[in-house]
């Protein structure tokens, strides 16, 4: 898939174009704080994807940290069910139309594999489906209570921390997370990082199977804007 980042945190708000291959997601800087790049600025972006074109253990390894961060997504999924306790909560209507609504909250039976899971421990909310197409819409959680991980010492999550999650169907049969706010506040040894972060995914369209990371790079190359070929 190709679509567009938008990712906003307290300091400022970026957009990336995105390119899915084989290789790993390639992506070009689009605008800061939804102004176009200055010409400074895009010839970065563009010498920084040559060198990246020229470099392909540099995309081995950023394919390797993609594949870990999904694996642990989707281990952290597998766990929903067992994790929590479901209460029909009634009809709602998403974006899309009609969806059915159901609490949840801690099974006091989970036991967590490891520390990604220790924070569904804590966590109560709400998700929407999508019944025509069994599909999960929304997903909101809040941490009831504060979360330690690394025995206590590492780390903590704080209570109140809150996340929200919505998913779409961005072409045919093809189901995507469209966005994402998070709001958490983590003790991380001896600091406080505070997490405020709203990632938005659009104008989804497909590419060609078994697309490489360099073809994608020419792709980015030749456009000024997303989708938009470079003047000449």
């Amino acid at each position: 898939m190709r679509y567009l980042l938008r990712k906003t945190t307290p300091r400022l708000t970026a957009t990336r174009e995105i390119l899915e291959t084989r290789d790993g997601d390639v992506a070009r800087l689009r605008s800061i704080n939804d102004e176009p790049l200055g010409a400074d600025a895009d010839r970065r972006e563009l010498e920084r994807l040559m060198e990246l074109e020229t470099d392909p253990a540099k995309q081995r390894h950023r394919k390797q940290a993609e594949d870990a961060d999904a694996a642990r997504a989707v281990e952290v999924l597998r766990m929903l069910p067992a994790a929590f306790i479901y209460r029909y909560a009634g009809p709602g209507q998403g974006k899309d139309g009609p969806v059915a609504r159901f609490a949840f909250f801690p099974n006091p039976k989970f036991d967590p594999p490891d520390i990604e899971t220790q924070v569904l421990t804590a966590m109560s909310g709400e998700i929407w489906i999508d019944p025509a197409a069994g599909r999960v819409t929304r997903l909101e959680g809040y941490l009831d209570r504060d979360v330690d991980f690394g025995w206590g010492i590492l780390g903590r999550l704080s209570k109140g921390g809150w996340i929200r999650i919505e998913q779409a169907e961005v072409q045919p049969g093809t189901w995507r997370i469209v966005r994402l706010q998070m709001q958490m506040r983590a003790r991380v040894v001896f600091k406080t990082r505070i997490f405020d972060t709203i990632e938005e995914q659009s104008r989804f369209s497909p590419l060609p199977p078994n697309l490489d990371y360099r073809q994608a790079i020419e792709m980015l190359k030749s456009e000024t804007a997303a989708g938009e070929p470079a003047q000449r």
